[in-house]
């Protein structure tokens, strides 16, 4: 950077530091020097542009003789360079309900290329539906070029008090100053948590008199004003094996608990869990859509009432509700949930489907019930109180002589006992509504195997060929079943051989196809012509596919928890038989490493008998997560398992 620009850039961040004690209020439409003359960002050199600053004003304010939710906000972003800048497209999500909307005024937004601006058209700005109650409005910035400032502003007018939502600080790029200003009347009472491990810069709260004023009375109200900020945030980056990064991203999230209108009168909003309990159970979108188990026992096979043991009862069940009912792919949890309609149409939303399930457990005299989770895409429900809104799926919790089950039948190719692995994510909240409900973790199938057994020997052309089966089980055989559904066995064949040209594959057998909870197998066979240099041969024996084919932790450093969603085995069993054709002039080296806490371990064994080359590779992760103190560990781990896959051949001599 030259002398001129670092100067300009202190400037910049000196303008930030500037307002560390009040509120940092930047006109739109006026760039300041510093940001235009702007040409890197030396925290974050490779960063394609960075925000220079974002704001929001968040207030209760009257709109048209009506009190509604402001939301304002203004951002600056600078870019830096235009061919891998992926954020000039801005996506503003808001909130509706049947005929009523959140309301988006005051939309701007301008390129500024110098002196040159370029606004948007407003033909140039759209809006999609997203799911049942969020629509975004979407935009895209002209000419983006290295250097172009894009800034734009809008504002929301909201009735949804509970939707006050929460204010991102970090975003995917560097963040050089973001802010939160929020003036809420004394009768608007909110929980706010600050989530994440990154500090405050600016954390101000105080009462501000006779701030909220209304047509028609005397008197106006007092409110809290409150100023969050942070400054110099690097760009948040997903990393391999997370859960939702807004577990992860620092935020001021906001739940509305009661507003006290001018009467008097007060609405709750955040309860207790007792609450919550009872409001469900007499919901018609979900506490009443328990109450047709009666409707299931007529429709369901009396052969299976008849199956005298509870487990395989239950099992019945789930499989016949898996096979008669289709996903339809949405959400729902609050509303449109209709299980008889959806039962007799064979098709439904996520709650539809599961909430079948309970009603037919029920009517099989088991006991069952519902548990609301979020997704794991989505982040942890908090645990302080009850967020109805945290919650955006449901599954069933089925209990059979004091051992739990968690089902979700809306995926094809999950066994019983297995869930899909959208549904992985650490907790859910069981609904009983005879007793209380309660916190349940989220145990994935223990039991996930990929086996390879390879038989293998040598002729005097130089082929070598024979037989291999795969086994695979748990989670890994619902992902063989879902990647081979579409394929034909010539499309499989093509796929398995890949990279390698020497690689032939015929005979291809596949068992257990729609039997889920019996190991998915599949038996061909196979031929290798590699080339030999002078008179040796290198061979590498791993030519199937391992369930781990590459190193998913490539950076020195990791910041977020890993979280592989199950525990994973992976034997790899080759035999060759080098007849009287080949000596092995050198293996690679055996060995054993282990991880720490008895979390997993890899060993790899080479060993010949007479002319039979023996190699045993085991893998075993007996833990699925990991803090990011484990990283390095973990990432020499997997480091050592890609170099004994790939990097390490057998030497082979051909005995003239």
């Amino acid at each position: 950077m030259s002398l001129k620009n670092l100067l300009l850039f202190n400037s910049l961040l000196f303008v930030s530091s500037l307002f560390a004690q009040i509120s940092n209020i930047q006109p739109f439409g006026e760039p300041l020097p510093a940001e235009i003359a702007m040409t890197e960002y030396p925290s974050d050199p490779e960063a394609a542009g960075v925000v220079l600053y974002k704001r929001g004003n968040y207030s209760v304010d009257e709109v048209d003789d009506y009190i509604r939710l402001i939301k304002e906000v203004h951002a600056k972003i600078k870019v830096l360079d235009a061919k891998n800048f992926k954020q000039s497209t801005i996506e503003i999500p808001y909130y509706r309900e049947k005929n009523v909307r959140e309301q988006i005024a005051n939309l701007k937004a301008v390129t500024h290329n110098g002196a040159v601006k370029e606004y948007v058209n407003s033909n140039a700005i759209f809006d999609t539906d997203e799911s049942l109650n969020w629509s975004k409005k979407k935009f895209t910035f002209p000419n983006v070029q290295n250097g172009s400032i894009l800034e734009y502003t809008y504002r929301i007018e909201s009735p949804y008090f509970f939707n006050f939502g929460s204010w991102h600080f970090q975003e995917d790029l560097p963040v050089i100053y973001s802010e939160l200003h929020t003036e809420i009347p004394g009768n608007f009472s909110y929980n706010r948590a600050l989530t994440g491990n990154l500090p405050l810069a600016v954390n101000h709260a105080e009462i501000k008199k006779a701030c909220f004023v209304l047509n028609g009375f005397d008197v106006p109200g007092d409110c809290e004003s409150a100023t969050y900020a942070m400054q110099n945030l690097p760009a948040f980056k997903k990393e391999e094996y997370m859960l939702s990064e807004e577990n992860y991203i620092p935020m001021m999230k906001y739940e509305l608990i009661e507003i006290v209108d001018l009467t008097g009168s007060k609405s709750t909003y955040t309860n207790t869990w007792d609450d919550v309990d009872k409001k469900f159970k007499y919901d018609k979108d979900l506490g009443r859509q328990l109450k047709y188990a009666d409707f299931f026992k007529e429709q369901l096979p009396a052969s299976i009432y008849a199956i005298p043991d509870a487990l395989e009862r239950a099992k019945a069940i789930y499989y016949y509700i898996q096979e008669n009912m289709f996903w339809n792919g949405e959400y729902r949890i609050l509303s449109d949930i209709r299980v008889k309609d959806a039962f007799e149409n064979k098709s439904g939303n996520s709650s539809e489907i599961n909430l079948g399930l309970v009603n037919a457990l029920e009517s099989a005299g088991l006991d069952a019930k519902i548990m609301l989770i979020a997704s794991r895409s989505q982040p942890l429900p908090t645990k302080q109180y009850p967020v109805l809104t945290d919650f955006n799926y449901a599954i069933v919790c089925l209990n059979i002589n004091n051992t739990k089950y968690l089902l979700d039948a809306t995926d094809k190719y999950t066994p019983f006992g297995i869930l899909p692995n959208r549904d992985l994510n650490v907790y859910g909240r069981v609904m009983d509504f005879k007793k209380e409900s309660y916190w349940m973790p989220i145990e994935p199938f223990a039991k996930n195997m990929h086996y390879v057994n390879m038989q293998l020997s040598a002729d005097e052309s130089g082929l070598f060929s024979g037989k291999v089966s795969e086994v695979s089980t748990g989670y890994i055989s619902v992902d063989k079943r879902k990647e081979n559904r579409e394929f034909s066995k010539e499309e499989i064949i093509k796929r398995k051989q890949g990279k390698n040209e020497g690689l032939n594959i015929s005979n291809l057998e596949i068992q257990n196809k729609k039997e889920l909870e019996q190991p998915y197998k599949e038996n061909y066979t196979i031929s290798l012509h590699e080339q030999p240099v002078g008179d040796k041969l290198f061979l590498y024996p791993f030519l199937m596919q391992t369930y781990f084919s590459e190193n998913p932790f490539k950076k020195e450093t990791r910041q977020y928890p890993i979280n592989f969603g199950f525990p994973v085995t992976n034997n790899y069993l080759i035999s060759i038989d080098l007849t009287d054709q080949y000596e092995v002039v050198g293996t690679p080296k055996s060995r054993l490493l282990k991880l720490p806490n008895n979390d997993g371990e890899m060993s790899v064994v080479y060993s010949q008998t007479a002319n039979k080359l023996n190699i045993r590779l085991s893998v075993k992760l007996d833990n699925y997560t990991f803090s990011p103190e484990a990283y390095k560990t973990l990432r020499e781990f997997f480091t050592e398992l890609i170099k004994i896959q790939s990097e390490e051949p057998i030497e082979l001599k051909r005995i003239k």
